[in-house]
C-alpha cells in the first residue's frame, strides 16, 4: 500500500486517468473527490462487502418449487 501525505486541494493521478482530490479534512473525517471516466466502477469498500454477505445469505437460502411461490405463476 503507498501512503501519501496531501493537505486540502492537493491531488494524486492513478493511471493517467483517475485524478483523487482532497476537498476538505473535519476532525477523523476526509472528504475526496474522484474525477474517473464513466467506464471506471467506483464503489465504497463497506458496500461491496454488504453486497458479498447478502449473495451469501442468499446461496445459503433453501430453493422452493416454482408452485409452491405464495403467487399466482402464468405461462406465456
Amino acid at each position: 500500500m503507498l501512503v501519501l501525505t496531501r493537505r486540502v486541494n492537493d491531488a494524486i493521478i492513478i493511471d493517467n486517468r483517475i485524478k483523487v482530490t482532497i476537498v476538505s479534512i473535519e476532525d477523523d473525517k476526509v472528504r475526496i473527490g474522484i474525477d474517473a471516466p464513466p467506464e471506471v466502477p467506483i464503489v465504497r469498500q463497506e458496500l461491496l462487502a454488504a453486497v458479498a454477505d447478502e449473495n451469501k445469505a442468499a446461496a445459503r437460502t433453501p430453493a422452493v418449487a416454482l408452485g409452491n411461490l405464495p403467487f399466482k405463476v402464468t405461462q406465456r
